[in-house]
């Protein structure tokens, strides 16, 4: 008989502490980790005001040595400056204090340098707040990279509400296609015999659920609309610890993003200047085509992404048509090893027009 070899490691966050006013416990948080008292905050120039700076005072007098360090976006040259200092101040703790940008630069620092750090997300754009994922920008977009989970997350709703509702709209709708991700994890499980976690796939899925089902509850000026949301977003976080990968969280939908961010910023419509999509949001027009393509409900996505105030169209979302066709089209290029509904040759026009139409995204 075949020795039996295999071996997984699964990183999970120690504690979680979701819910209103909680910034007042990071000391206590910090303390149970116990991972020294050489604290660095980063955060960039707003999260700083927003919480960094009650951060600071709360840790300084609970006798922790904390330093700050600012950065702009989610690019080598931050992450590096991140390692850099860390490692000259002999720090022994990172806390992300700020959006998905910084905590993703906050991970990936504290991966290179072997430290732990703790996730405090002000604000909920995605669901990168517990992934062990991130994603930086470059010339052509934007990639993915391997990450470390956070050592514990803790979520103020009191401050993340205070954020434009619209991020926490797209960070719910990145929950909402777990559904297609998780369509297409099981397909390359069936045809390619790719690894498959049903712990995974089940966490990736309740997550998404979670937001489906009270998504009439999720509006702007709640804060319990940003207690549903960030659980989500936790979850959705975990289930990807437990698989090992992206899988249960990116698929097909993924790809249409990516792409769409690859075929460039700045869309034109009726001779305006539209804001640069947000990721969440073009993950969830990726989903509803998706989930229509592998002959789901995406008329349950359309409907929970409508009560959110997630975009359902191409004119909602800021992209042209054309666009809109043409990263279908190209989509399936972003990940070629992974497998997705768009299959090894992706859709062709014709194909792209028809599911685009029919799901009423063009």
């Amino acid at each position: 008989m075949e020795r039996f070899t295999k071996s997984k490691t699964m990183v999970f966050p120690r504690e979680i502490i979701v819910g209103h006013n909680t910034t007042g416990q990071i000391a206590e948080l910090c303390d149970r980790i116990g991972s020294g008292h050489s604290v660095l905050i980063v955060a960039d120039k707003k999260t700083k005001k927003l919480s960094g700076e009650e951060i600071k005072k709360t840790l300084i007098k609970a006798n922790y040595e904390v330093k700050e360090k600012l950065v702009s976006a989610p690019t080598v040259n931050d992450v590096n400056r991140v390692i850099n200092f860390a490692y000259k101040n002999k720090i022994n703790l990172l806390l992300g204090v700020g959006g998905g940008s910084v905590i993703d630069v906050t991970k990936l620092a504290a991966y290179e340098l072997k430290k732990p750090f703790v996730s405090v997300p002000t604000s909920a754009a995605h669901d990168g707040i517990a992934s062990p994922r991130a994603s930086l920008k470059h010339s052509k977009g934007s990639i993915s990279k391997t990450a470390v989970s956070p050592l514990a997350v803790l979520a103020d709703t009191k401050i993340i509400m205070k954020a434009p509702y619209k991020m926490l709209a797209s960070g719910c709708a990145d929950v909402i296609s777990n559904i297609s991700a998780v369509m297409d994890w099981e397909l390359a499980h069936r045809l390619k015999g790719e690894e498959f976690s049903t712990h995974g796939a089940v966490l990736a899925k309740t997550a998404a659920e979670m937001i489906i089902d009270n998504a009439s509850d999720i509006k702007p000026d709640r804060e319990e609309s940003a207690w549903f949301g960030v659980k989500a977003m936790i979850v959705s976080g975990v289930a990807m610890s437990v698989a090992g990968s992206t899988r249960p969280a990116s698929g097909a939908e993924h790809m249409f993003s990516h792409m769409l961010d690859h075929l460039g910023p700045g869309i034109m419509l009726k001779g305006r200047r539209h804001k640069t999509p947000m990721h969440g949001e073009q993950c969830g027009i990726g989903s509803i085509m998706m989930v229509y393509l592998h002959g789901g409900d995406w008329e349950e996505i359309v409907d929970s992404l409508q009560k959110i105030g997630a975009p359902t169209t191409s004119e909602e979302l800021g992209v042209s048509k054309k666009k809109i066709i043409e990263a279908l089209v190209k989509a399936h290029e972003i990940r070629p090893e992974r497998y997705t509904i768009l299959g090894e040759t992706g859709l062709t026009m014709d194909a792209a027009k028809r599911v685009a139409k029919i799901t009423g995204v063009i």
